[in-house]
């Protein structure tokens, strides 16, 4: 079956099989330009961290299951070309990964969670060998594909504000056994000396 993609004026027909490239090569005008620069801009100066990764000979049915999968995670993927991608991490502190863009790419921001975009691509990859991962960029960072793993075994947001909660809690509980520990001393004091004396009046 064959899909008809309508984009700046212009109909491509694609069919199932034909690779993501044809997203990336065809023509934008320069109000879509703009419109894509200033979204994707906007998105990365918000996320926590950005991955980018080949996707030459997947498919349309397959990139759109990468994007569900992206979506329900909290991640913001696009295929932009590398020269618009250059232009809307500007500024940005994935700013030093422009220049190493190079051939089709997808961008996946993480939006909240800094290893929810690692995570989705590890994922996808596992089962879709045309998807290879080249960078992975985080708090001014820029990292290889190979280290991919590391990001993606970031904790969660809910595993992260766990974690501090834990350590937010361990100094007030040792607070309160320092300031429980007088106390319970003196209630055991006081009921051996009530024992005693009722051992004495029973004498």
């Amino acid at each position: 079956m064959k899909v008809a993609v309508k984009r700046a004026g212009q109909v491509r027909t694609t069919g199932p099989s034909c690779d993501l490239q044809a997203e990336e090569t065809t023509p934008l005008n320069l109000e879509d330009k703009k419109g894509l620069v200033a979204e994707v801009s906007a998105v990365a100066a918000r996320a926590q961290s950005v991955v980018a990764a080949e996707y030459r000979g997947l498919t349309v049915a397959q990139m759109t299951e990468l994007r569900a999968k992206a979506r329900k995670s909290g991640v913001y993927m696009r295929v932009v070309k590398n020269t618009l991608a250059r232009k809307a991490i500007a500024g940005t502190s994935f700013e030093p990964i422009g220049p190493k863009l190079k051939g089709p790419l997808v961008l996946a921001f993480s939006k909240d969670d800094p290893g929810a975009a690692a995570r989705v691509l590890k994922d996808f990859a596992k089962g879709h060998d045309k998807l290879v991962p080249t960078l992975v960029s985080l708090g001014g960072q820029v990292l290889s594909g190979k280290d991919l793993e590391k990001v993606a075994s970031l904790p969660t947001r809910e595993q992260a504000l766990a974690m501090l909660m834990g350590v937010m809690k361990a100094p007030i509980q040792k607070l309160v056994g320092t300031l429980v520990a007088p106390q319970s001393k003196l209630v055991r004091t006081l009921a051996a000396v009530r024992d005693q004396k009722a051992a004495s009046a029973g004498a």
